[in-house]
């Protein structure tokens, strides 16, 4: 089980998650997940949490999921990713989990399912992520 610091700090480098209220309950180097709640500033029209939020939720399960694969010292940024949708969240939360496709060295592969309060599939996102060495100077 994921520390609570551990995962606080994970999202520390995150604001913008942070901002939207994302949160993370378990990151490990195979499964990361997190959750966004639903939320009225989220919204499209008729009270349907936004796809970028989604998006976004998403993106930063699957980034941490990187991150935690890769070498000491590297860093890393998305490059590709692609995302399908299923059903609509109207109301409760959307809970996401990634799992690493592909650990390389120059990319990592991140599959993410998002998925609604009630398990329903909401949607699934793939993702390549840069492994970039260390700068330096």
């Amino acid at each position: 089980m994921t520390s609570d610091t551990h995962t606080a700090d994970l999202l520390a480098a995150l604001p913008f998650a942070v901002h939207l209220g994302i949160t993370l309950d378990e990151a490990t180097r195979d499964r990361v997940g997190g959750t966004l709640p639903w939320s009225a500033e989220l919204c499209t029209a008729g009270g349907v949490l936004h796809g970028g939020a989604l998006m976004t939720l998403a993106d930063t399960v699957g980034a941490v999921c990187a991150y935690l694969n890769l070498p000491a010292g590297a860093s890393t940024s998305t490059v590709e990713s692609k995302t399908n949708f299923f059903r609509a969240v109207r109301s409760g939360s959307a809970r996401a989990v990634a799992r690493p496709l592909h650990v390389g060295g120059s990319f990592v592969v991140v599959q993410t399912e998002v998925r609604d309060a009630d398990g329903r599939p909401v949607g699934q996102t793939t993702q390549t992520q840069a492994v970039l060495a260390p700068r330096k100077g």
